[in-house]
């Protein structure tokens, strides 16, 4: 069993019973170190969901680096409290992280660029769908589209303005409607060819976007997405490992698309399991009596914290 040390000597053991494979763990005969990130929204207070996750990719980096990247570009929800939060949580339970802290809300210069060159490539289209548009559509379609994804919003979207003439597309615009920029996922697909990205749980994975369609990649009040502000800040930040939860496995294949359209690094990826409480459900930021904020409040130690996510060996609840 691999055990490890941050910079202060506290140890942090894996979780229990886990065994961490072989292509997750920083092979030492690699040129360079492994560098992993923790990237969570500023949008509520870290949960107990949130504690296992950072543990487990702090433990991937082994000698290597851990980033702290807070992901912020929803301006309208996240908030400067939980951005503290965050960091004061994390220090709490033990972490330490490479300087300085990536936060979104500062590179939208960046975002506009890789949209432009998306654009410039021919595999974006302007949607002026509303929500209640596309279930409306997908209500009366006699072929109703697959359910979202894990970690997607929403049906599948039907392509209705994908459909649009070109001609269309410029009154609207011009005339100022509201639209989303989507990838067209077919043409993306046919640009591309076949891709392959790598899992440390299941191996090679070959990239489809069946299940995930023409993803969204930026809206007027979010100018850029999450597809497309991650992959771009993975590859920009050097992050050769992306460790998260299993409920992003399919958002791997739009990033993955992604990465060979704007010619961006491809980093291996670890999608753990999901921390579950007693009643069989994922924590969420909703369940507050399970944020490390309120276990601190209710006098639990970090090495108690720890140990209830499964790194450590003080007493669990």
């Amino acid at each position: 069993m691999v055990e490890s040390r941050n910079r202060k000597g506290m140890v942090l053991s894996p979780p229990h019973g886990h065994k961490p494979a072989a292509n997750a763990i920083l092979d030492m005969t690699q040129p360079r170190p492994t560098v992993t990130r923790f990237a969570p929204s500023p949008t509520g207070y870290l949960h107990l969901g949130h504690a296992y996750s950072a543990l487990f990719t702090w433990e991937q980096a082994l000698s290597g680096q851990m980033l702290l990247r807070i992901e912020d570009i929803d301006t309208s929800r996240c908030k400067p409290a939980f951005d503290t939060a965050i960091l004061e949580d994390l220090a709490w339970l033990g972490l330490e992280w490479e300087q300085p802290v990536r936060r979104q809300s500062e590179h939208f210069d960046e975002y506009a660029r890789a949209l432009k060159q998306l654009e410039d490539r021919g595999v974006l289209y302007p949607c002026f769908c509303s929500r209640r548009q596309i279930r409306a559509e997908i209500k009366k379609s006699a072929t109703a589209p697959h359910p979202p994804a894990p970690g997607e919003e929403g049906p599948l979207y039907p392509g209705t303005c994908r459909r649009l003439v070109d001609s269309e597309r410029h009154r609207r615009r011009e005339s100022g409607d509201a639209f989303a920029l989507r990838l067209d996922s077919a043409k993306a697909m046919e640009m591309t060819g076949p891709l392959i990205w790598s899992d440390a749980e299941k191996g090679d994975v070959k990239a489809t976007l069946d299940r995930l369609g023409d993803v969204v990649l930026a809206r007027k009040e979010t100018p850029a997405s999450y597809h497309l502000a991650v992959t771009l800040d993975d590859h920009l930040q050097g992050v050769s490992l992306v460790t998260r939860g299993d409920d992003l496995f399919q958002s791997t294949h739009v990033h993955r698309v992604l990465q060979a359209l704007l010619g961006l690094d491809t980093p291996r990826y670890h999608h753990h399991r999901l921390l579950t409480g007693g009643d069989g459900q994922r924590f969420a930021k909703r369940d507050q009596s399970q944020t490390i904020r309120s276990l601190r409040e209710a006098g639990k130690t970090a090495d108690e914290v720890r140990a209830i996510v499964g790194y450590g060996d003080g007493d669990t609840p």
